[in-house]
C-alpha cells in the first residue's frame, strides 16, 4: 500500500512539481532567513572574539554592548590588578573619532588604544606589516575591510587603491601613519577599525577626565571567571563580564533595539504561510481529484487508519525531497552571501529546526486533507 501512496502522488506530475516547489521555496525561504540571522547575531560580539585571550571585561556600569563606549578612571586599572585572581590586566580606549586622507576623504571611525608595552588587545591576524610596529611613532594599524573599502584611495586619475602600510592619515586633526593592515572577525557595525597603542589614543581623543574605556583581564589559572568577575566588581564598583556574559549582553541589547529579530521573525513566518498554503492546497487538490480511488480503496476493506498512513507517506516523501532541495539551494546562496558582506551560518541545530518546521508544514496539510478522506463513503466510485 505505501508503494502504491508514493507512485499516487507521483503519479500526476502537475501537482508533485507544485508540492516540490512549494515546500522548496518555504524550506529555502526558513533556512536562510533563519541563517542569515544566526550569522549577524554573530557579528553582534566580533569584538569580543578579536580578543580570545581576555577572560574578563570590566567596564563603567553603564555599558550595555561593546558599541555603548563609556569611560572610567585610570585608577581602575590598579585596583583590578590588585585584585586576587588575576593574571594581568591591561587598559583599552575605544571610541569613535573622524579619521581623514591626505586627499581629503573623512570617515568616522573606530579607534581602539591598547596596551603599549605588551601591545595585549591588539589585532591577532596581521596582512600587512607586524603589530610592534605600533612602537613607532604616529603609528596606526588599520582593519583590512577598512583599508578596502571606506578608507580607500581616491586618485586624481579617478581610480582608487586600498589604503596600505606607509600611508599618512590623520585622527582628529593629528597625523597618523599606517605601519600595517590586520583582519578582524566581521563587525556587526560598519565603522572602520584602527589600532594604535593606549597613550597615542589618549592624545588623538577629545581632552576628557576619564578616557580609559575597559580593562581587560586573564585569570589565573584554575580560578573562576565568573567567581573573580564577581570578585572584581565588588572590588572596584565597576561592571565586569565574563567574555561570554558580555557577549550575550551585546546580543541581547542589539537585539531589543533594532528590531532586527521581528525583522527576520516575519520572514521566517511568511516562509511558513505560504509552504502551508501551497502545499495545503496542492495536497488538497489532489486528494479531491482522486477521491474515486480512494473511495474503490476504502470499498476494498482499506480502513481509514490505513488510509491516513498512505497520506502521511505521501507528504512525508515529499516534504523530505522538498526540505532537501531548499536546504540545499539555501546552503549555496549561503556560500555566496559572504562576498556580498552578509552574515551566514548554518549550524546542524538550525538544520534541525527548519526540517521540524517543513515536517509540521506537511503533517497540517496532510491533516487537511485527512478529513474529507475520513468522511469519504466507498459508494463514490460508483457515482456517474
Amino acid at each position: 500500500m505505501l508503494r502504491i501512496a508514493i507512485s499516487m502522488i507521483m503519479g500526476d506530475r502537475l501537482k508533485y512539481l507544485g508540492l516540490l516547489v512549494g515546500l522548496s521555496f518555504a524550506a529555502m525561504l526558513i533556512t536562510q532567513q533563519a541563517s542569515i540571522f544566526m550569522g549577524y547575531t554573530q557579528r553582534m560580539w566580533a569584538p569580543i572574539e578579536d580578543q580570545p585571550n581576555v577572560d574578563i571585561w570590566v567596564m563603567d556600569p553603564q555599558v550595555r554592548s561593546t558599541q555603548d563606549a563609556k569611560h572610567m578612571q585610570d585608577t581602575i586599572l590598579q585596583r583590578v590588578r590588585g585584585v586576587e585572581g588575576v593574571e594581568w590586566a591591561v587598559p583599552m580606549y575605544r571610541g569613535s573619532l573622524n579619521a581623514q586622507l591626505s586627499n581629503g576623504t573623512q570617515e568616522l571611525s573606530t579607534l581602539i588604544g591598547i596596551d603599549d608595552s605588551t601591545l595585549l588587545g591588539g589585532p591577532h591576524k596581521m596582512i600587512e606589516g607586524s603589530i610592534f610596529d605600533l612602537r613607532q611613532a604616529d603609528a596606526v594599524i588599520v582593519e583590512k575591510r577598512a583599508a578596502e573599502g571606506d578608507l580607500r584611495f581616491n586618485l586624481p586619475d579617478g581610480t582608487t587603491r586600498p589604503l596600505a602600510a606607509g600611508d599618512s592619515i590623520s585622527i582628529n586633526d593629528r597625523s597618523a601613519r599606517v605601519v600595517g593592515i590586520c583582519e578582524n572577525n566581521y563587525p556587526f557595525y560598519w565603522q572602520p577599525v584602527i589600532y594604535t597603542t593606549f597613550s597615542r589614543a589618549m592624545l588623538y581623543a577629545p581632552q576628557e577626565r576619564k578616557l580609559m574605556t575597559y580593562v581587560l583581564v586573564d585569570a589565573k589559572e584554575g580560578v573562576d571567571h565568573q567567581v573573580l568577575a564577581d570578585r572584581i566588581s565588588a572590588a572596584t564598583g565597576m561592571k565586569a563580564r565574563t567574555s561570554w556574559d558580555f557577549a550575550r549582553m551585546t546580543m541581547k541589547y542589539t537585539l531589543d533595539k533594532t528590531g532586527i529579530l521581528v525583522n527576520f521573525g516575519i520572514t521566517v513566518g511568511l516562509g511558513f504561510v505560504i509552504g502551508l498554503l501551497v502545499c495545503g492546497q496542492t495536497f488538497f487538490n489532489f486528494i479531491v481529484d482522486n477521491t474515486r480511488l480512494f473511495g474503490a480503496l476504502k470499498a476494498l476493506g482499506l480502513s481509514d487508519g490505513r488510509l491516513l498512513q498512505m497520506i502521511a507517506v505521501q507528504v512525508l516523501v515529499v516534504g523530505a525531497i522538498g526540505f532537501g532541495l531548499g536546504a540545499g539551494l539555501a546552503a549555496i546562496a549561503g556560500m555566496l552571501l559572504p562576498y556580498v558582506g552578509v552574515g551566514f551560518y548554518m549550524p546542524w541545530q538550525l538544520l534541525v529546526g527548519a526540517g521540524v518546521g517543513v515536517l509540521g508544514i506537511c503533517l497540517v496539510s496532510a491533516f487537511l486533507s485527512a478529513i474529507r478522506i475520513v468522511r469519504l463513503e466507498p459508494a463514490v466510485v460508483f457515482k456517474a
